[in-house]
Protein backbone atom coordinates (compact mmCIF):
# COMPACT_ATOMS: atom_id res chain seq x y z
CA UNK A 1 0.00 0.00 0.00
CA UNK A 2 1.25 3.36 -1.35
CA UNK A 3 1.46 5.90 1.76
CA UNK A 4 1.33 9.76 0.51
CA UNK A 5 2.05 13.01 2.51
CA UNK A 6 -0.68 15.99 0.98
CA UNK A 7 -0.46 19.08 2.18
CA UNK A 8 -3.54 20.89 1.91
CA UNK A 9 -2.77 23.12 -0.79
CA UNK A 10 -2.49 20.69 -3.26
CA UNK A 11 -5.82 18.63 -1.86
CA UNK A 12 -7.74 16.90 -4.90
CA UNK A 13 -11.54 17.85 -4.30
CA UNK A 14 -11.58 13.50 -4.14
CA UNK A 15 -9.16 13.72 -0.89
CA UNK A 16 -10.67 16.62 0.59
CA UNK A 17 -14.21 15.01 -0.12
CA UNK A 18 -13.09 11.52 1.91
CA UNK A 19 -11.60 13.84 4.67
CA UNK A 20 -15.00 15.82 4.84
CA UNK A 21 -16.64 12.57 5.16
CA UNK A 22 -14.45 10.95 7.67
CA UNK A 23 -14.05 13.70 9.76
CA UNK A 24 -17.80 15.50 9.51
CA UNK A 25 -17.33 17.43 12.36
CA UNK A 26 -13.90 18.66 12.11
CA UNK A 27 -10.74 16.35 13.20
CA UNK A 28 -9.64 16.08 16.85
CA UNK A 29 -6.45 15.60 18.58
CA UNK A 30 -6.99 11.70 18.67
CA UNK A 31 -7.42 11.87 14.93
CA UNK A 32 -3.94 13.37 14.25
CA UNK A 33 -0.54 10.83 13.46
CA UNK A 34 2.74 12.49 14.29
CA UNK A 35 5.64 11.39 12.61
CA UNK A 36 9.27 13.04 11.11
CA UNK A 37 9.45 13.21 7.88
CA UNK A 38 12.83 12.56 5.47
CA UNK A 39 14.51 15.64 6.89
CA UNK A 40 13.34 14.83 10.06
CA UNK A 41 10.98 17.46 11.07
CA UNK A 42 8.02 17.20 12.86
CA UNK A 43 4.83 16.18 10.64
CA UNK A 44 1.55 16.19 11.96
CA UNK A 45 -1.32 14.84 9.52
CA UNK A 46 -4.78 13.23 9.57
CA UNK A 47 -5.40 9.70 7.39
CA UNK A 48 -7.38 8.68 4.72
CA UNK A 49 -7.42 5.79 2.79
CA UNK A 50 -8.70 4.62 -0.79
CA UNK A 51 -8.10 0.83 -1.46
CA UNK A 52 -4.51 1.24 -2.58
CA UNK A 53 -3.20 4.27 -1.00
CA UNK A 54 -3.29 5.84 2.24
CA UNK A 55 -3.24 9.24 2.32
CA UNK A 56 -1.42 11.42 5.22
CA UNK A 57 -2.92 14.95 5.31
CA UNK A 58 -0.60 17.94 7.00
CA UNK A 59 -2.42 19.14 9.84
CA UNK A 60 -2.67 23.04 9.99
CA UNK A 61 -5.70 25.28 10.84
CA UNK A 62 -5.48 26.61 6.39
CA UNK A 63 -6.98 22.43 6.51
CA UNK A 64 -10.06 23.21 9.10
CA UNK A 65 -11.06 25.74 7.09
CA UNK A 66 -10.58 24.00 3.48
CA UNK A 67 -12.57 21.21 4.95
CA UNK A 68 -14.87 23.45 6.71
CA UNK A 69 -15.34 25.59 3.77
CA UNK A 70 -16.11 22.55 1.08
CA UNK A 71 -18.63 21.31 2.90
CA UNK A 72 -20.60 24.54 3.02
CA UNK A 73 -20.06 24.63 -0.91
CA UNK A 74 -21.20 21.08 -0.78
CA UNK A 75 -24.98 22.91 0.34
CA UNK A 76 -24.64 25.47 -1.34
CA UNK A 77 -24.60 23.68 -4.88
CA UNK A 78 -27.44 21.43 -3.07
CA UNK A 79 -29.55 24.36 -2.54
CA UNK A 80 -28.53 26.37 -5.83
CA UNK A 81 -29.53 23.28 -7.84
CA UNK A 82 -32.70 23.69 -7.02
CA UNK A 83 -34.87 25.64 -8.87
CA UNK A 84 -37.48 28.24 -6.61
CA UNK A 85 -40.16 29.31 -8.40
CA UNK A 86 -41.46 32.68 -5.94
CA UNK A 87 -43.90 33.85 -8.42
CA UNK A 88 -43.98 38.03 -10.44
CA UNK A 89 -44.64 39.45 -7.16
CA UNK A 90 -42.24 41.91 -5.50
CA UNK A 91 -41.60 42.15 -2.47
CA UNK A 92 -40.78 46.44 -1.65
CA UNK A 93 -38.22 46.39 1.56
CA UNK A 94 -37.20 49.81 3.13
CA UNK A 95 -33.86 50.95 3.65
CA UNK A 96 -32.88 51.81 7.04
CA UNK A 97 -31.75 54.75 5.90
CA UNK A 98 -35.40 56.12 4.91
CA UNK A 99 -36.17 56.24 8.12
CA UNK A 100 -34.05 58.86 8.71
CA UNK A 101 -34.75 61.29 5.61
CA UNK A 102 -38.54 61.47 7.27
CA UNK A 103 -36.46 63.89 10.42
Amino acid sequence: MRRVIVDYKKLTNDILSMLVEKYPDGYGDDDIIRFRNANNESVEAVEVRTDDTVYLVKVSTKLANTMENFDEDDDDDMFSSEETDLGDDEVQIPDDDDDDDED
